[in-house]
């Protein structure tokens, strides 16, 4: 990670000498700046990119994906752990048959099938009901000794496509003793030992939701399965993560995208002591906690089916919102802007060790709406906020921001901080940098500026720049930038020379630096 130039933050360097001597050097530093500078006439450092001021509403309180009951506290839970840890053995041992017979069973019904692309033979599926059996197996293990329903499944040509809301991994293995659907699952579970093979006699359709690719030959799979009764019904978990159950998140639209019927399913989990959503605890922690209950409870409700509006013209959007707006008003919680991106920023601030680690949340559906920023992208721009040395409130101060960047103390970098920190509070959160960033990226323009940026550092005559060019092109507006320090920001393939490839790319990972290049737009 770049650092900032010895010479423009020397005052930094001084803070352990007691805050007012750092806020008077500071204050001198900024001025004698100034006047050295020209500063530009605007406070604003990206409206020349035609970027309006950032604002953002405000930050939700709610985190969908926190576990009431992490760890176990109260006499009562130990207590009836201690009883219950010679049944969790007995439920152990029952748990492991079940998982040998159903896989034996499974691999009985795939030998010698060939064409998994067509609906499975009525054989193989009637060989199948072992491993069903030995699913329901499983839930009994797990302390689901009955499960209380309401509501029946619609049948497979009224409603060919099953959604339910995500809350634990128990839901897929009810379903698949339920209603042995086709499920739309990652990719990465055809590589869970037992299981996968088992994922693997119900058709799943694999996706991976990073590849566009890989989504829309998903939906074309689901659309082909639907529309045939030879197949299963389709399900999907349109959250496309697990939550607490307590809200519920945006919906993925791979579902309603076919435009074919679609029965709702809400699944509850009714608890005192013990939380059993999925959320953000380690797998083998919960499955103990389960073991070691005397019960488990669980509540299936099957709604009304969710039929295609062909007076909107088959809007996917106004079909999903109508699907969740149901499955929230049954549940009676509320829905937001959570996706599984949020799950993603908060497992890679968790895996860096940082506190608070729900503070990293940007509530993505929202993000990706709003300023066309992807989930890989959001998880670049937290690395980048992550080696900002946030606090332990997730927030980062001029001083992380600068040090990161290598802009060093000027009048220019101060408006770059200062678009971010809408507050006013001297610091800002990774929601406002990322969000600042994406607006600034998002510009029409930005693309063009870039391209004639380096366009005038290079003089027009070659394909790669020189430290001096460069230097020399940005010297209004950030003074004093080292030749060193662009080196680092712009040299991303560390070969010792700034082409094109790196100079467009350290834009496209870094976009407010664009302001560097304020004036090639207005020249």
């Amino acid at each position: 990670m770049a650092e900032p130039n010895g010479d423009l933050t020397a005052p930094l360097v001084d803070a352990s000498a007691g805050a007012l001597d750092v806020a008077v050097d500071m204050n001198g530093l900024v001025d004698r700046t100034c006047e050295a500078a020209a500063a530009p006439p605007y406070e604003n450092p990206f409206a020349f990119l035609g970027a309006p001021p950032l604002e953002l509403p405000p930050v939700s309180p709610v985190d969908p994906f926190r576990n009431r009951t992490p760890s176990i506290s109260g006499l009562y839970e130990w207590c009836k752990i201690l009883l219950c840890l010679p049944i969790a053995a007995a439920r152990l041992a029952l748990f492991g048959i079940a998982i040998a017979v159903g896989y034996l069973a499974t691999v009985v019904a795939l030998y010698g099938w060939k064409d998994k692309q067509s609906p499975m033979p009525r054989w193989r599926c009637r060989t199948m009901w072992i491993t069903r059996f030995c699913g329901r197996c499983i839930l009994f293990s797990f302390g689901y000794h009955w499960v209380k329903r309401k509501g029946r499944p619609a049948s497979r040509e009224i409603a060919p496509i099953v959604v339910c809301n995500h809350v634990s991994y128990i839901e897929p293995i009810f379903f698949f003793y339920e209603l042995f659907p086709t499920m739309v699952a990652s990719e990465s579970h055809d590589a869970l030992p037992f299981v996968g093979t088992i994922i693997r006699a119900m058709q799943v359709i694999y996706v991976d939701r990073f590849s566009p690719q890989s989504r829309k030959l998903a939906v074309h799979e689901i659309k082909r399965k639907a529309s045939s009764n030879d197949f299963p019904r389709v399900m999907l978990f349109p959250e496309g993560t697990t939550t607490n159950g307590r809200f519920l998140i945006s919906f993925r639209h791979g579902a309603f995208v076919p435009s074919f019927p679609v029965q709702p399913v809400v699944v509850r989990y009714p608890h005192i002591h013990f939380d059993q959503s999925w959320g953000n605890v380690n797998l083998l922690k919960l499955m103990f906690r389960m073991f070691t209950q005397f019960h488990n409870f669980m509540e299936v409700e099957y709604l009304p089916v969710v039929f295609p509006d062909e007076s909107k013209h088959q809007n996917v959007v106004n079909f999903a919102e109508r699907t969740s707006y149901a499955m929230a008003h049954a549940l009676n919680v509320l829905q937001t802007s959570h996706s599984f991106g949020d799950m993603m920023l908060f497992a890679r601030a968790s895996e860096l060790g940082k506190e608070r680690c729900s503070n990293y949340m940007v509530e993505m559906a929202w993000a990706e709406n709003s300023f066309n920023i992807s989930t890989s992208e959001a998880m670049v721009l937290l690395d980048q906020f992550l080696a900002m040395n946030p606090d332990s409130f997730g927030r980062v101060e001029i001083h992380g921001f600068l040090t990161a960047y290598g802009l060093g103390w000027n009048p220019l970098s101060q408006k770059i901080f200062g678009y971010l920190d809408l507050e006013k509070k001297g610091s800002i959160t990774f929601r406002q940098f990322m969000t600042g960033s994406a607006q600034v990226k998002k510009q029409p323009s930005f693309w063009r500026v870039c391209e004639l940026a380096f366009a005038k550092c290079s003089g027009n005559a070659t394909d790669r720049v020189s430290l001096e060019q460069m230097c020399g092109t940005i010297e209004s507006t950030a003074p004093g930038l080292s030749s060193q320090i662009l080196h680092r920001l712009f040299d991303s393939d560390g070969d010792g020379i700034i082409s094109k490839d790196d100079f467009m790319e350290c834009l496209q990972k870094n976009p407010l630096l664009v302001a560097l290049f304020a004036h090639v737009k207005m020249a």
